[in-house]
């Protein structure tokens, strides 16, 4: 840390390190080595609203707090995955090909939800609909809005809890 930041001295880096680490900046991984705590990738929040309409409105105040983009749609971390949607089935529910899907890993979904599902040997990302007679359906949000049942198989993977979109995806073999 002290070769990093430019220290001369020790005892400099070692009370800054500790203070990271107090602060939730930092924090000890395997073998005592420095890693990411959770609240070192934090973004400024402000509590002001951006429209997107023609009309001219500003009654929020600009107060600014640090927030962990992430625990804007986690709420459980150790149940949460990621993943890359392809297809545009979804589009109308306002979510493309190339999206990220932040899933909540559950085998139970209410029925409007959108869930990532395993049906009939393949997955997919749908609104999941309870039908009256206690079957259920999977439904795309395009302008065919198919409906899909099951022959064979049918798994809930998880519930959607947001979606992850880059105007400016990276180059493609290239990574942050």
């Amino acid at each position: 840390m002290a070769i990093a930041l430019g220290f001369k001295a020790k005892n400099a880096a070692y009370k800054l390190t500790q203070r990271l680490i107090a602060s939730g900046h930092l924090m000890r991984s395997v073998g005592g080595r420095l890693a990411p705590g959770p609240y070192f990738f934090t973004a400024e929040m402000t509590d002001k609203e951006v429209r997107a309409s023609f009309e001219v409105e500003s009654e929020a105040s600009t107060i600014m707090h640090s927030q962990a983009i992430e625990h804007l749609i986690v709420t459980k971390p150790s149940q949460t995955v990621l993943l890359k949607v392809r297809g545009d089935s979804m589009v109308n529910a306002g979510i493309h090909s190339g999206d990220i899907a932040v899933v909540e890993k559950s085998n139970q979904a209410t029925s409007g939800q959108i869930v990532v599902a395993e049906i009939d040997g393949y997955f997919t990302i749908k609104q999941f609909q309870s039908k009256s007679d206690g079957t259920a359906a999977l439904v795309s949000r395009d302008e065919q809005n198919r409906t899909v049942t099951p022959r064979q198989t049918f798994n809930i993977i998880g519930v959607v809890k947001g979606i992850i979109r880059s105007y400016h995806p990276p180059a493609a073999g290239r990574t942050a």
